[in-house]
C-alpha cells in the first residue's frame, strides 16, 4: 500500500508557484478588502480543497465526510447543553472511528500481508491507495475531539473549522496544527489585511525552503536511490555515503517543506507552529525529538504518552509509556516492519537516555552531538530501506562486513549520469557544515529586516531554485 504516484500540486512546481498561489492570494485579499469575510474564508477552503484533490479527486469526499463527522461530534462534546448522552463514550467512539479510518487505508494490506505470512494463507490484497494527507488531518482532528471532550474548545462555525483542517500550506505534510493556535488567527480581522512585512518574511522562508528542496535534497537523491533500491551489496564506504546522504536528504527535504509551509502561511498572515529546529545539533535523543517534527512529538506526548500515565506511575511504567509512544510514532510513519523497528529503536534510546540522565554523567558537547548524529544516521537506514533484510544488509556493510571501497566509488557500480552522482557526493561535506554550523531558517526569520541584503538573498534563492526545476519531485513526508 503506497501513495499513488499521480499528479500532485507541489510547492516546488511551476503551476503552484505561478498560478495557484498568486490566484489564491489575490482573490482572498480582494474579498477581504471588500469586507466579504465569510466568502474570503470560503474561498480559502475551496482553494485548499482544489489543492488537495488536484492529485485524485476520488478522495475529496473522504476529507469532507471526515470534517463533517468530527465537527459534529466535537460540537456535541463541547456543548454545555444537558444532553442525555455519555460524552466519554461518544469521545471514544469518535477517536476509534478516526483510528479505524486511518487503519483501513494505511494498514489493511499490511495486516493481510502478515496474516498470510504467519498463518500460511493466500488472502488477496485490497491494493488500497493511501489518501493524501490522511495521517495528518486524522491526528489533527483526533486532538480536536479529545480537547472538545475536555472542554478546551470554543464554539466554532463549520467554515472556520474547515479552514483549520484544510488550510493548504499545512494540509499535505504538516505541521500537525492545534485548534488553539490556528482558529483565533483565522478569526482575527487584523489578519485579513495585507501585511507587507509578513509577505517579505514569507517570501524569504519560501525561498529558503525551495532552495533546500531543489538545490540540496533533490541533488542528494541520485546517490540515495540506487544505493538503497538497486545495488544488492554495498561496500563499507558506499554504505556510509548512502546513509549520510539519506540523513541529509531527509533533513533538507522535510525542513525545506516546513520552511515553505511557514512562508506561505506568512503570506496569508497565518503563523504556523515551528516544526523543525536544527535537530542534528541535539545532545540527546530526547532533545532530538523536541527539535524534529515538533508538532508530531507534541501530539504523541499530549495524546498518547500523558494519557498512558506519563511519568506519574513509577520508573517501570514511565519506560513502558515512552517505548509504546515511540512505537506508535514509528507505526504512524508507515505500514512496514522497518518503521516499527525504527520506532522501537528510538523508544529504547529514549529510555536509555532517561536512565543515563539519572546517573548524572556528563560528556563533552561534541561527543553527545556526534553520538546522536550516528544513532540517527544508522536508524534512518530502517526508515528508508524497503525491507528489514535490505536495512540489515546496509548496516552490515557500514560496519565492514562486505568489504571496503577505494576512495573513489567504482563507476561501474554506480553510474555517473551527467555528473549527478558526483555532485551528490560533493554535497555531503557542505551539507554537513550547513546543519551543524549555520543558523536555521527560523533563526534567520526572527532577525529578518526588509533590507537590500535579505531582498538579494531571497531573490537569488528563488531564481536559482526556479531555474533548476526541471522535474517535479515529491516531498519525502508525502508518503507518510
Amino acid at each position: 500500500m503506497k501513495l499513488e504516484r499521480l499528479l500532485i500540486m507541489l510547492f516546488n512546481s511551476i503551476e503552484f508557484l505561478f498560478i495557484f498561489l498568486p490566484i489564491t492570494f489575490i482573490v482572498y485579499f480582494y474579498l477581504n478588502k471588500m469586507k466579504l469575510i465569510k466568502p474570503a474564508s470560503a474561498w480559502l477552503v475551496i482553494a485548499s480543497l482544489i489543492f488537495y484533490s488536484y492529485w485524485k479527486i476520488d478522495y475529496l469526499p473522504l476529507i469532507l465526510i471526515s470534517m463533517v463527522f468530527n465537527y459534529s461530534i466535537g460540537s456535541v462534546l463541547s456543548s454545555n447543553d444537558n444532553l442525555k448522552i455519555n460524552k466519554k463514550l461518544l469521545m471514544i467512539f469518535a477517536v476509534g472511528a478516526n483510528v479505524a479510518l486511518l487503519g483501513y487505508y494505511k494498514y489493511f494490506d499490511f495486516l493481510i500481508q502478515n496474516i498470510n505470512m504467519i498463518f500460511k494463507q493466500d488472502f488477496n490484497y485490497m491494493h488500497i491507495v493511501l489518501p493524501l494527507a490522511i495521517s495528518f488531518f486524522t491526528f489533527q482532528q483526533i486532538a480536536y475531539i479529545v480537547d472538545s471532550y475536555e472542554g478546551k474548545t470554543k464554539e466554532y462555525d463549520f467554515l472556520t473549522y474547515a479552514l483549520f483542517v484544510t488550510f493548504f500550506p499545512q494540509l499535505i505534510a504538516g505541521p500537525i496544527v492545534h485548534h488553539q493556535e490556528m482558529m483565533p488567527q483565522f478569526a482575527s480581522l487584523r489578519n485579513r489585511i495585507i501585511n507587507h512585512k509578513n509577505i517579505s518574511i514569507g517570501l524569504f522562508l519560501l525561498a529558503i525552503g525551495l532552495f533546500k528542496k531543489v538545490m540540496i535534497a533533490d541533488f542528494l537523491s541520485p546517490f540515495v536511490k540506487p544505493a538503497f533500491d538497486e545495488i544488492q551489496i554495498l561496500t563499507c564506504f558506499e554504505a556510509w555515503c548512502a546513509s549520510i546522504a539519506y540523513t541529509l536528504q531527509l533533513y533538507f527535504d522535510f525542513s525545506g517543506y516546513c520552511d515553505m509551509a511557514m512562508g506561505i502561511g506568512y503570506l496569508f498572515n497565518i503563523k504556523l507552529p515551528q516544526n523543525f529546529n536544527s535537530p542534528y545539533k541535539s545532545e540527546s535523543i530526547q532533545e532530538f525529538w523536541r527539535r524534529w517534527h515538533i508538532t508530531l512529538s507534541r501530539f504523541l506526548r499530549d495524546y498518547i504518552y500523558i494519557p498512558l500515565g506519563g511519568n506519574r506511575l513509577g520508573d517501570f511504567k514511565t519506560y513502558r509509556n515512552l517505548f509504546v509512544t515511540f512505537l506508535i510514532g514509528g507505526i504512524w510513519h508507515g505500514a512496514n516492519w522497518t518503521f516499527i523497528i525504527w520506532g522501537a529503536l528510538h523508544g529504547v534510546a529514549v529510555c536509555i537516555n532517561r536512565f543515563w540522565k539519572k546517573l548524572n554523567v556528563k560528556l563533552p558537547h561534541w561527543v553527545c552531538v556526534a553520538m546522536l548524529f550516528l544513532f540517527a544516521d544508522i536508524t534512518w537506514v530502517y526508515f528508508r530501506a524497503s525491507s528489514i533484510h535490505k536495512a540489515n544488509q546496509i548496516i552490515a556493510s557500514m560496519f565492514g562486513f562486505n568489504g571496503f571501497a577505494p576512495v573513489v566509488i567504482d563507476k561501474l557500480r554506480l553510474s555517473f549520469e551527467n555528473g549527478s552522482l558526483k555532485l551528490s557526493l560533493l554535497l555531503l561535506i557542505p551539507s554537513l557544515i550547513l546543519i551543524f554550523f549555520v543558523k536555521n531558517s527560523t533563526e534567520f526569520a526572527q532577525k529578518f529586516k526588509p533590507n537590500a541584503v535579505y531582498f538579494t538573498a531571497t531573490l537569488l534563492m528563488l531564481l536559482i531554485s526556479i531555474l533548476s526545476i526541471n522535474k517535479v519531485s515529491e516531498f519525502l513526508y508525502f508518503q507518510f
